[in-house]
């Protein structure tokens, strides 16, 4: 029997399986290329909006200044309280009184020489020097002065008898301190601290009470 001839040349083995695998692969590598660029973005979006916020949140804390607060915080007297009679009305009081700058900034307040005046009924009866000085970012400053109280100026004293009768002597402070926010030894912007206080002498225990402030 005759041999069957054979090709010099083998059959090339059928390659449809192979080229379905790597037409998977492709589509594999680029699905998972798709989901890394998605995800970066995601991060990227994610970011900005985070640092969207942190930048808000500074803007609307840290960077909003507002005025720093002036107050009569306390008073005594220790040394010299006269205080006349209804039929004779006077007084000549010296009183230690505290006053406050409260700064709620997170710069601190510069703020220049300052007077407080206080005043019987519209009439001024005695002055405070406030000394330069700074109140740090988010405290209270503390300022003690004495503060000598006279009826002397008075041009009228029927009102004061009464009060004298009555026991209280009823007294307003007003002031402006004058200067400016430092933020991050940068941003400077001027402010005022204002001071409109009520508050009452208290004759009989020589106090002073109802402090009241604007």
């Amino acid at each position: 029997m005759a041999e069957k001839s054979q090709s010099p040349y083998p059959l090339a083995p059928g390659n449809g399986h192979s080229r379905s695998d790597e037409e998977s692969i492709a589509a594999n590598s680029k699905e998972l290329k798709k989901k890394k660029r998605m995800k970066c973005l995601l991060y990227i979006v994610l970011f900005a909006v985070f640092q969207t916020g942190i930048i808000l949140l500074f803007a609307l804390t840290v960077m909003r200044i507002r005025n720093p607060k002036f107050r009569v915080r306390s008073g005594s007297f220790v040394d010299t309280f006269d205080v006349g009679t209804e039929a004779s009305p006077t007084f000549n009081l010296r009183m230690n009184t505290q006053f406050t700058v409260k700064n709620t900034n997170f710069g601190h307040f510069k703020y220049e020489l300052g007077t407080v005046t206080f005043a019987y009924r519209g009439t001024p009866v005695g002055q405070a020097t406030i000394e330069k000085a700074r109140a740090r970012a988010r405290s209270t400053k503390k300022v003690d002065v004495v503060v000598n109280l006279s009826s002397s100026s008075l041009s009228n004293t029927n009102e004061l008898g009464s009060d004298i009768s009555m026991g209280v002597i009823p007294l307003t402070s007003y002031s402006k301190l004058d200067g400016k926010i430092h933020l991050m030894k940068v941003i400077k912007r001027k402010k005022s601290a204002q001071m409109n206080c009520t508050m009452e002498i208290d004759i009989a225990s020589r106090t002073l009470g109802n402090i009241i402030c604007k």
